[in-house]
C-alpha cells in the first residue's frame, strides 16, 4: 500500500465533506457551480485551456436542485453514520440482507478498479480515494455541477480514461453501459444546444471516486457521478449493491452526431404494459388521486432517509401474469448491472413479490408524461417524466433553438428549476425523464452488508 493510500485509509470519514457541502450550498441555493480546472486527454478537444484559466464563473443548472434536496429545498446531505435508509414508517425492517456467496465472480470489476487506482498520480489518489464508510457516498447529486470530488474523465490521461471505461464495462451490463454512454452523449448535445460545453454539459464531465481498497475479501466500492448519471457500486466478496443509481436525460429522444438515441424507451414501455394489464379494480387502486406535476421524484439526491409509505396495487392482488410483468419492469432497472449480479438481485426481489406495490400518477397514453413507482422491502424504483428545463421541442417534434424557446415562453438553457424560470410551469414531457433505483431498509451503498461484515470481523 502506498503512503497516499494509507493516508486515505486512515482519513476521518467525510474529510472532504465540509468543503464540498459549503460549495454545494452556493450551487443549490443560488443556482451556480464552480468551474473545475479542465485538462488531460478529453480536455484537449474541448477548449480546456480557456476554461482552466477562467475564474469560477456561474453555469446554468438545467436540471436544478433535486426535489427536496439541498439548502432552501428541504433535507441536506446526511453523514454516513446517520444513514438509516428509505423506510415506510421510520422503522427499518430487519433480517432482509445477509452476507453470503452469490456464486458470481467480482474478480473482473475488482481487477479493473485496481488497475484504475494504480494509474493515478499521488495527487489524484489524494483527491479520489476515500474510506469505505465515507460521507462521500451520500454527497452525490444529479445536477450539472462542476463541484464534485474525485477525478473527472476530462482530466484523465488517455490510459486513465480507457481504464475508467473498463471499470464501468466490468460493473455494468452491455445495456447498462449503452444507457450510461447515451446519457453522457446527450449531455454533450445539451451543452452544444445551449452554446457551452466547457463546464458540466459535456460527455466527459463525470467523476470517479473510490471508497476503500479494491479487494477480493474486504469491502470497497466506487461512485461515478455527473449530470443525469450517478452510479454507486459497493462490493463485498462476491456480493454487489448497485444502489442508489440515478439515470436521467434531457432530451431523451434525439438524432445526434449521426446516431439515433431513444433513452428510457424500455422503462416507459414496461411501465405502460403493466398498467394496461390491470383490471378496473386494480387500476383504481394503482392510480393516484394526485395530479402529475413537473417533478414528482421522491427519493433522489439527499433523500437517503426518506420515509415513504407504500401506495398503489399490491403484488398479492395481481395474477401470475401481472406479477411477471411487475418483475419484468423491475428487471429493466436491475439489468443495468452485470448480468450475473442482476440475476442474484432479481431473486431477492422475487421473494418479496407479494409485498411489492405498483403506483402510478398521470395519464397513460404512449406519449403521456407520467410517474410510477415500484416499492417493496428490498427495492424502490421511481420513473418521472419532468417539465422541460433546458431543451425545447417544437410542435412538429423538431428541436427549437434556445432563442426560439425564449421567444415562445418555453424554458431556455438558463432556466433552472429553483430559479423561477419558465421551466417551472411548463408541462412535463417524456423528453425529460429522471429515474432512480434504491435498496430500502438500510442497504443502499451496501451499508447494511458493511455493518454485518464488521460485526463478523469483530467477533473473530
Amino acid at each position: 500500500m502506498t503512503d497516499t493510500m494509507q493516508e486515505n485509509k486512515s482519513r476521518t470519514p467525510g474529510a472532504h465533506r465540509s468543503r464540498r457541502w459549503f460549495m454545494n450550498k452556493a450551487l443549490l441555493a443560488g443556482g451556480v457551480s464552480a468551474v473545475a480546472v479542465m485538462g488531460g486527454y478529453a480536455a484537449t478537444t474541448a477548449g480546456a485551456e480557456e476554461a482552466a484559466s477562467s475564474d469560477a464563473t456561474a453555469s446554468a443548472t438545467p436540471s436544478g436542485p433535486p426535489r427536496g434536496g439541498g439548502p432552501g429545498g428541504g433535507p441536506t446531505p446526511i453523514a454516513y453514520d446517520d444513514f438509516v435508509g428509505v423506510t415506510t414508517d421510520g422503522t427499518v425492517v430487519g433480517d432482509l440482507y445477509a452476507i453470503h456467496s452469490t456464486g458470481v465472480s467480482t474478480t473482473p470489476v475488482t481487477r479493473a478498479a485496481k488497475s484504475f487506482v494504480d494509474s493515478l498520480t499521488e495527487e489524484q489518489k489524494s483527491a479520489t480515494l476515500y474510506d469505505v464508510d465515507s460521507d462521500q457516498w451520500l454527497a452525490w447529486t444529479n445536477v450539472d455541477s462542476n463541484d464534485r470530488d474525485g477525478l473527472a474523465l476530462r482530466d484523465m490521461t488517455e490510459k486513465q480514461y480507457a481504464l475508467g471505461m473498463k471499470l464501468l464495462k466490468a460493473a455494468l451490463s452491455a445495456r447498462g453501459l449503452k444507457q450510461a454512454n447515451g446519457i453522457r452523449k446527450l449531455n454533450q448535445f445539451l451543452g452544444e444546444y445551449g452554446g457551452d460545453t466547457t463546464k458540466a454539459l459535456n460527455e466527459d464531465a463525470y467523476w470517479f471516486t473510490i471508497m476503500g481498497t479494491p479487494s477480493a475479501t474486504e469491502a470497497w466500492g466506487f461512485q461515478f457521478e455527473g449530470h443525469h448519471l450517478v452510479i454507486n457500486y459497493f462490493v463485498l466478496g462476491d456480493q454487489v449493491v448497485m444502489t442508489p443509481t440515478f439515470m436521467g436525460s434531457e432530451p431523451t429522444k434525439m438524432t445526434y452526431d449521426g446516431v439515433n438515441y431513444h433513452l428510457f424507451k424500455e422503462e416507459t414501455a414496461a411501465g405502460l404494459k403493466l398498467l394496461r394489464s390491470l383490471d378496473s379494480t386494480q387500476l383504481a387502486t394503482a392510480l393516484s388521486d394526485q395530479e402529475k406535476s413537473g417533478d414528482d421524484l421522491g427519493v433522489g439526491a439527499y433523500k437517503d432517509n426518506t420515509v415513504l409509505a407504500y401506495a398503489g396495487v399490491k403484488g398479492s392482488d395481481l395474477n401470475r401474469r401481472q406479477q411477471q410483468l411487475l418483475l419484468d419492469l423491475a428487471e429493466v432497472y436491475v439489468g443495468y448491472q452485470d448480468q450475473g449480479h442482476a440475476r442474484v438481485r432479481m431473486r431477492e426481489i422475487e421473494k418479496h413479490i407479494d409485498d411489492t406495490y405498483f403506483y402510478w400518477m398521470g395519464e397513460y397514453e404512449d406519449d403521456s408524461a407520467f410517474y410510477y413507482r415500484v416499492h417493496s422491502p428490498v427495492v424502490l424504483i421511481e420513473y418521472d417524466a419532468q417539465h422541460p428545463l433546458a431543451y425545447h421541442e417544437g410542435e412538429d417534434g423538431s428541436s427549437a433553438s434556445p432563442a426560439a424557446s425564449a421567444a415562445t415562453g418555453s424554458p431556455s438553457p438558463g432556466a433552472g428549476a429553483g430559479a423561477g424560470g419558465p421551466g417551472q410551469s411548463a408541462e412535463p414531457t417524456q423528453q425529460h425523464i429522471h429515474t432512480v433505483i434504491r435498496t430500502p431498509n438500510g442497504n443502499d451503498y451496501g451499508v447494511d452488508l458493511l455493518k454485518l461484515h464488521l460485526e463478523t470481523a469483530h467477533r473473530k
